[in-house]
């Protein structure tokens, strides 16, 4: 009978040294067996969550190239280790077995879609920017004038992009030489 009543947590507590109920009185013994995702990390990277412009900090834990478990960062002095609940969900965005790893692209003048991994897909948009760059280059302007530029490339950025993407996007592009820069909010 006693080894039946051992099953229940509230005699475990009130028979036991644990009288508060805050230990191992209310453990069972699968939940005793559990460890925390974050116990075995070989490496814990810190980032920055990546959904809205807020910048909250992030602590990324890893094990054998995998992450297993994504949480607030107690050092950032924006969130304080907290996230709200898409960036405590954003273990998934990586993570997730339904995260496309492919792009569909259509070859010019076909009429189908093909799939291509995304590491090809990289490298053929890195190429043809370096292709339109060294070609529609200009040193200098009709009048002699020196521009280094390009008007091959140009950048129109969307208001559903934040504050930091918007940043990213134009040093990436006046890097490029690119004059034609502009976002759906100013216009």
């Amino acid at each position: 009978m006693r080894r039946w009543l051992n099953k229940w947590p509230l005699f475990r507590q009130l028979t036991g040294s644990d009288r508060l109920g805050l230990g191992s009185a209310v453990q069972s013994g699968r939940s005793r067996q559990m460890r925390a995702r974050t116990e075995n990390a070989e490496k814990v990277a810190k980032s920055i969550c990546p959904y809205c412009a807020v910048g909250c900090g992030q602590r990324i834990f890893v094990s054998n190239g995998t992450i297993t478990q994504i949480e607030g960062d107690s050092d950032s002095p924006i969130s304080r280790g907290r996230l709200c609940p898409k960036g405590s969900a954003s273990k998934q965005l990586v993570t997730s077995p339904t995260r496309e790893r492919w792009v569909r692209y259509r070859r010019p003048y076909a009429t189908d879609w093909e799939y291509l991994p995304l590491d090809t897909a990289m490298d053929m948009i890195a190429d043809r920017v370096i292709e339109t760059r060294e070609r529609t280059w200009q040193k200098t302007d009709e009048a002699g004038a020196p521009v280094q530029r390009t008007e091959g490339i140009a950048s129109l950025g969307g208001a559903a992009l934040d504050n930091e993407e918007n940043y990213l996007m134009k040093k990436l592009y006046t890097a490029l030489g690119a004059v034609q820069i502009e976002n759906q909010a100013r216009i």
